[in-house]
This record gives C-alpha cells, sequence and structure tokens, in this order.
C-alpha cells in the first residue's frame, strides 16, 4: 500500500512544508529485548530505514497519550499492554535531504507483550537483543534516541 495523502484533522499541523518538525521516537521493550521497525518502500520518509515507532507532535495531545495513539495505530497495541512509559532527552536531527530538522523526543516504552499487528507503515518488525539493534540500517537520529536508554550497548 503507497503511503496515503495526509490530510490533517480539525487542529492538527501539516509539517509537510514547514523545516522544524517535533516528533516523538519510540524504544519499545519488553525489558530484555528491543522491538524495530523496518519502514515500508512506500514511506516518503527515510524508506527502509529500521526505527522505533514514531510520529509527528502535530496537534495538542500530550506527549504520553500521542505514544499511546502511535503505539494504537502502528502496533496495534493499547492501555493495557504497556508496563511504563518513560520520556528521555530531546535529540536535533538535521536532515538535509529533506529541509528538515527533527526535534525528536526519545521514548522508552515497556511493553508486557511481544505481540503485535503492524500498519502499511511497516515492512517488517523484529524483536531482537539490544546489542543487535546496530547491526541494522537505523533511521538517522535513532541511534542517539536508542543510546538515551541502553547507554552500556555500542554499535
Amino acid at each position: 500500500m503507497a503511503e496515503p495523502k495526509f490530510t490533517p484533522k480539525p487542529g492538527q499541523v501539516d509539517y509537510t512544508n514547514i523545516r522544524y518538525a517535533p516528533t516523538i521516537n519510540c524504544v519499545v521493550t519488553d525489558g530484555r529485548r528491543v522491538l524495530l521497525l523496518k519502514r515500508s518502500d512506500e514511506m516518503r520518509l527515510y524508506p527502509g530505514y529500521w526505527n522505533g515507532a514514531s510520529g509527528f507532535l502535530d496537534d495538542t495531545q500530550d506527549i504520553e497519550d500521542k505514544v499511546l495513539e502511535e503505539l494504537r495505530e502502528e502496533l496495534g497495541l493499547g492501555p493495557l499492554d504497556i508496563v511504563s512509559i518513560k520520556r528521555g532527552n530531546v535529540v536535533l536531527q538535521e536532515a538535509p535531504e529533506y529541509n528538515k530538522t527533527w526535534l525528536v523526543v526519545a521514548v522508552l516504552v515497556t511493553v508486557k507483550t511481544q505481540e503485535h499487528i503492524t500498519d502499511w507503515e511497516t515492512e517488517k518488525a523484529e524483536w531482537m537483543s539490544p546489542e543487535d539493534v546496530y547491526k541494522h540500517q537505523l533511521l538517522p537520529g535513532f541511534a542517539e534516541v536508542f543510546e538515551q536508554f541502553f547507554p552500556d550497548v555500542s554499535a
């Protein structure tokens, strides 16, 4: 399925042509393994790269509610599947190829289950040891997000 044309909902900001774009990027873990998502080749931004569950901060929801929304949309997970949500630091990621500067809020999400259902954005999802994360072609800036929560794992 090709990426659908984005149509903002009432109160939602369209960051398509805006230079600075706030986002969340969630490192999803079950406490011992990490879930990485390979972005579909149909994605406009960073097709084929591995990443956490992510999304634009494009409305008035707080960060935790946005995390819940992205986990529901991208992984089919609900609030009862989540043990904890922990915010990290904001990462500035320059992306000259897209004429963007991403303002990325790093988030660690611990879940109770390894069961998930991906949506059209994800070509493949894999649970892996933290040490195996760096064996994948990571979305630019994701390593900085990941390292906040797994500082003892190196590339």
